[in-house]
């Protein structure tokens, strides 16, 4: 249970910051980096609920939960010291229900025939951002997981990476499903 009855401790004030498992980081660590970009992921999903009800606005207060668990499994990383509780971890199941849903949304959509620009509702532009806020999350948790001494779960970069695609999905579900969209056209303004 999280309980906080002070936001703020002084704790960070010279620069570091403390896992969940307890060892101290700096801010500047690959790991906090990860971590801050899942919770700016999230805060750009709270952007997009402003513009998305229904299905879409559930789907997303789902993710937005699953980012959280997401954090904290990235905020826990793997000693081999015994913690005390079970800590939070993407599960592949929740890998298949985002492939689930990016062939349903799927089925729904022409075929692309170019690159999509990041454009149109506002649902559809904040989903674009939020996709590419996903790919550097991506980024960050590869690299991470290629350091030594670091890990990062399998299933939890399968999510993220899964993520990006269904965000880019809904984007273009959320563009009039795909009939409002904006495509590149390759040396158009020449």
């Amino acid at each position: 249970m999280v309980r906080l009855n002070r936001i703020y401790t002084k704790t960070g004030d010279a620069g570091e910051t403390g896992l969940a498992s307890g060892p101290r980081r700096s801010k500047a660590d690959l790991r906090l980096e990860a971590i801050g970009t899942v919770d700016e992921l999230n805060a750009v999903l709270g952007l997009v609920r402003l513009h998305a009800d229904g299905d879409l606005g559930d789907k997303l207060a789902r993710i937005q939960n699953e980012l959280f668990d997401l954090g904290a499994e990235l905020a826990t990383p793997e000693t081999g010291e015994p913690l005390g509780y079970e800590p939070l971890k993407i599960l592949e199941s929740q890998v298949e229900r985002l492939e689930a849903e990016i062939d349903r949304m799927n089925e729904r959509l022409a075929p692309l025939k170019s690159f999509v620009l990041p454009a149109g509702s506002p649902a559809a532009t904040h989903l674009h951002h939020a996709r590419t806020v996903a790919r550097r999350a991506e980024r960050l948790m590869v690299a991470l997981s290629a350091k030594e001494g670091e890990a990062v779960a399998p299933s939890a970069l399968r999510y993220v990476n899964r993520l990006s695609d269904h965000l880019f999905v809904a984007a273009r579900i959320a563009n009039d499903e795909g009939r409002a969209e904006v495509l590149w056209v390759p040396g158009g303004s020449r």
